[in-house]
């Protein structure tokens, strides 16, 4: 029986305060499979050193680093669901009206976030919010 790879985002604060580099970052967003790693470190990277930060299609990553483009879609969309890039509109007149890919900030924002709402949830500590808190067993 063939054992499918793990997919899910491995969120081990062990391993994320050790990451030292872009490789493991990979490692942690496309845990169990090293095609999915190598296809992100290539959209990364050819993102990183576009000019402008801006890259007009990611199809030509397939021939230059000899991937399937469904190994493309697959992490291109992963990676835009999540914040890490987004696309350009080429009715986008900041990006003068160029269609293709970008760096998203979403990404951090949203950690960011996740961030504030865990220090928020620990320090509210008022009765209402306490039966609010002991209520939520019943709808969940």
């Amino acid at each position: 029986m063939k054992k499918i790879a793990n997919t899910k985002i491995e969120l081990n604060h062990n391993r994320i305060a050790r990451i030292q580099g872009l490789d493991e970052l990979a490692g942690i967003l496309f845990p169990g499979n090293k095609n999915h790693q190598k296809v992100f470190l290539a959209i990364f990277i050819e993102l990183k050193y576009a000019p402008f930060g801006f890259f007009p299609s990611l199809a030509p990553l397939c021939d230059i680093y000899g991937f399937t483009p469904r190994m493309l879609e697959t992490v291109r969309s992963k990676m835009r669901r999540m914040g890490i890039i987004d696309h350009v509109s080429r009715f986008n007149k900041g990006r003068g009206y160029r269609e293709g890919w970008v760096f998203s900030n979403r990404f951090s924002h949203t950690l960011l976030r996740i961030v504030e709402l865990s220090k928020s949830f620990k320090e509210r500590k008022d009765p209402i919010q306490e039966r609010k808190d002991r209520d939520l067993f019943l709808y969940v």
